[in-house]
């Protein structure tokens, strides 16, 4: 019995079970695990969906033998939220692992020296870098590493620059559809906690709000957006100021869920029920979502997918440079879910009188 049949029967997939699976030959599965060039986008991407499909990882030691060598990918992160940041970690290392990439994790805080922090990240030897958000919209960041020519993949940006490569969700269209979901259970009167203003995707959720509501011919009350950081100290402060108001809203749709979760612990502070007396939402559905009471509805963002494509198409950018020297950007946009939970409801007896 041969080596090959000896692992199929043990159940480990190979590279030909790959190839298989994705149709074509294993020379061209080699290539897309080696990030050579030569391999046509929608080719690379069935054959990397086979790879996840089959839980396939290369063989480090046999890729050395052969000459393949081995990219080096930084990933600067500066995040508030813990639950998002450890879900990105850990789809981009299980990327990297399957494609045999080396990952370097370099944390970079804003308004920090993080130019500084990105011209060292180079100075190691690099070949390209994942930008998860707040970096990915990091004007200082993004200038050192386009004059430094390094292919750059940012992730959950609206407005990447023409040269960086980008994944992300419709943020916009997401945000809407939650907004329109709490004017469908007959809330009128929605606060609205924002992230940070100097990140793309706070000002694309704060534009689906503001369109949902004019939507349903609604003017939006600019009284009921209170700001926040995206963190959940942030989230407390907004919570605050909007259930202070004389005309408090019904419910809270928060910009990611670890300010929707201390919404709920305001709520709960002040002896109010969650949903019955106040409903509360929030976006991204982290490991957060489902470890409070009540479990929060919220817009699920595939963010260990979104990693996992970031490390893939910065791959493909990679390979496609020493091919033609280009290394052409590209955009990828995966779907989101709205995903209800424990955490809203209509409008209670006591909140509609309120609302009116």
């Amino acid at each position: 019995m041969t080596g090959e049949r000896r692992k199929r029967r043990s159940g480990v997939p190979t590279i030909a079970d790959v190839a298989q699976l994705a149709g074509v030959s294993q020379m061209t599965v080699s290539r897309v695990i080696n990030a050579e060039g030569n391999v046509r986008a929608e080719t690379r991407e069935t054959v990397n969906a086979a790879i996840r499909q089959l839980d396939y990882s290369p063989n480090p030691a046999a890729r050395r033998l052969a000459g393949a060598a081995q990219l080096r990918i930084g990933l600067l992160f500066s995040n508030p939220s813990e639950s998002y940041l450890s879900a990105f970690l850990l789809g981009s290392l299980d990327q990297a692992g399957r494609s045999d990439i080396q990952l370097i994790v370099q944390k970079c805080e804003l308004d920090d020296h993080e130019g500084d922090v990105a011209a060292r990240l180079i100075e190691g030897g690099i070949d390209g870098v994942i930008l998860p958000p707040p970096l990915c919209d990091s004007p200082v960041v993004l200038d050192v590493l386009l004059a430094a020519g390094i292919p750059t993949v940012a992730v959950a940006t609206s407005a990447p620059p023409p040269q960086v490569g980008a994944v992300a969700i419709d943020d916009r269209g997401a945000a809407e559809a939650m907004t329109a979901h709490l004017l469908a259970l007959g809330h009128r009167r929605i606060g609205f906690i924002r992230g940070n203003d100097n990140i793309h995707a706070s000002a694309e959720r704060l534009a689906g709000y503001r369109a949902a509501l004019i939507a349903a011919g609604q003017a939006p009350d600019e009284r009921l957006i209170a700001q926040g950081l995206f963190d959940y100290r942030s989230g407390l402060t907004a919570a605050e100021h909007l259930l202070d108001m004389p005309e408090p809203p019904t419910a809270i749709f928060a910009s990611n869920d670890d300010m929707a979760a201390a919404s709920v612990a305001v709520a709960h502070r002040r002896g109010l029920d969650v949903p019955r007396d106040l409903t509360v939402c929030g976006f991204d559905d982290s490991a957060l979502a489902t470890t409070i009471w009540p479990e929060l509805t919220t817009i699920r963002q595939p963010i260990a997918d979104m990693s996992r494509a970031a490390i893939e198409l910065l791959a493909g950018m990679l390979a496609d440079r020493r091919e033609t020297g280009r290394g052409n950007a590209k955009q990828v946009t995966l779907d989101y879910t709205l995903v209800r939970r424990g955490s809203d409801a209509p409008p209670g007896p006591l909140t509609a009188e309120r609302g009116r």
